[in-house]
């Protein structure tokens, strides 16, 4: 709980010390997302400083796919051209492999052994994201907690990014 309390902590400083805004360079960019849920990644621009992220990814740990849907704000970071810091919120739904989801002894186990499990749940995020101005790339890097409503307890998931924008 205190880490969850420290990810909002920064969360919330970001946002005190992001009083101006920039427009992005690009208005959509779709790509790959490396890290503990890889999987594919498209932002699309709905304002200058306002995004919409959807993020397709594979959970190996728990032998499924999770859809996840984030609103993130963007600002400069460290007057650097090209350099934006963003965060967010949103949720996501994941499918996933009863014998896998949950542990042997949980009160569950036996039930969804052969079943499969839907689960749902809330997701922030925190990162930082480059746009290479001669290329139309954008690279960047991020820590996305969330919480699985089914299970509980909190998780992070930090990822790298690459993306083509246009």
């Amino acid at each position: 709980m205190k880490t969850l309390f420290r990810v909002f902590f920064a969360l919330a400083l970001v946002v005190a010390l992001a009083s101006t805004t920039q427009a992005q360079n690009y208005s959509t960019g779709i790509g790959a997302r490396g890290g503990a849920a890889a999987g594919l990644t498209v932002k699309h621009f709905i304002k200058g400083d306002a995004a919409i992220e959807g993020i397709l990814s594979s959970s190996f740990r728990y032998r499924g796919a999770v859809l996840t849907v984030l609103y993130e704000k963007h600002a400069p970071a460290f007057n650097a051209k090209g350099l934006q810091w963003y965060y967010g919120l949103g949720g996501h739904i994941g499918f996933y492999e009863g014998r896998y989801y949950y542990v042997r002894h949980h009160k569950h186990y036996d039930e969804y052994y052969d079943d499969n499990v839907v689960g749902v749940g809330i997701d922030g995020v925190l990162g930082l994201e480059y746009f290479i101005g001669d290329i139309p790339f954008t690279i960047g890097a991020d820590i996305k907690p969330y919480l699985n409503i089914p299970r509980g307890g909190g998780f992070w998931d930090t990822a790298l990014h690459v993306r083509y924008v246009f």
